[in-house]
């Protein structure tokens, strides 16, 4: 079965995090609580022992999450599970955005709204209200819904209806591509509010990072959307001397890779300055701020690039 757009309406993540499967069948029992009609990210991530956990990530179970309110295009249906394609996130995997699949209960049809702009969640975790002040739902860090009216609380749109959010838990925005651009010192230092958040495998929110997850937001938050996996991150953006470390600025995106830097690209840190970078590094361990001389990073750096140019480094 297909399902299509219309040119007023669009289909929207429904719930607070969705998480993009490889395939249907690369849901677990353990992952129930990640794809229910109501998610519970962390009884998920508690629910899984050790092993379930690095499994997530040697699998290729998960392709990527999607946040509330974001957008996609939704193509074949199947047993209650939708294939689509998340048009935000950039992927060589597909030109439209990132593909996989998700329960089409965690998606909504919803009328298309942007005659007032967007707001975009800027802590690391918000309450959206109903109309009547009951608690709706917590969303995450990145999270970008409509605006139908401004005040101290504002009235945005949500695939549940009108619902309100704190005036200073967001920043007004014109659209996805014209959020206002940051600095490498501000990616950099937004970074650090995550810091001890644990690793998740596909992670694209608040409740947990993975390593190209972590780096896809911070740039995004200042303005720059950058492809969604490391791989395809090394090829964007102005390359950078990764022999010479005085050429780097803070905020610049670190890449590692196996075979001491020869080899795959597998992950990607932001450049924190003095020989540092705060990255989310692997399962059962959290975002963290490492120096690079002496370990294994040093000698698997294989690019260094940068997305935001300033005028002069402040600090290298």
């Amino acid at each position: 079965m297909k399902m299509y757009q219309t040119e007023s309406t669009v289909w929207v993540c429904s719930v607070p995090v969705a998480t993009v499967w490889t395939s249907p069948e690369s849901v677990r029992e353990v992952d129930a609580h990640g794809t229910g009609e109501t998610v519970r990210i962390n009884k998920w991530i508690e629910t899984m022992n050790e092993l379930e956990n690095h499994d997530l990530t040697h699998s290729g179970r998960i392709q990527t999450q999607l946040l509330y309110g974001e957008p996609v295009v939704l193509g074949e249906v199947l047993d209650g599970w939708a294939k689509i394609v998340a048009v935000w996130q950039p992927s060589s995997k597909d030109e439209r955005g990132y593909p996989g699949w998700v329960p089409l209960h965690q998606l909504k049809e919803t009328t298309v709204m942007d005659e007032m702009g967007y707001v975009r969640v800027t802590v690391p975790k918000a309450q959206l209200w109903s109309n009547r002040s009951k608690p709706l739902l917590v969303v995450p860090f990145n999270t970008i819904l409509p605006v139908k009216q401004k005040g101290e609380s504002i009235c945005v749109q949500t695939p549940q209806g009108e619902a309100f959010i704190k005036a200073e838990a967001v920043q007004f925005i014109p659209s996805i591509d014209r959020i206002p651009a940051g600095s490498g010192h501000n990616i950099a230092q937004l970074a650090e509010d995550f810091l001890d958040l644990q690793y998740f495998w596909g992670g694209m929110s608040s409740y947990g990072y993975d390593c190209s997850g972590l780096s896809y937001n911070m740039l995004k938050a200042n303005g720059i959307i950058i492809p969604r996996d490391a791989h395809d991150q090394a090829a964007a953006g102005d390359g950078i001397d990764k022999d010479n470390q005085e050429d780097w600025h803070i905020g610049d995106l670190l890449f590692f890779a196996y075979e001491e830097g020869k080899g795959r690209i597998h992950h990607v840190g932001i450049y924190y300055g003095n020989g540092q970078m705060i990255h989310s590094p692997t399962p059962g361990k959290a975002i963290e701020i490492i120096e690079l001389a002496g370990t294994v990073h040093e000698k698997e750096l294989c690019a260094v690039r940068r997305f935001i140019q300033e005028e002069y480094n402040h600090d290298n």
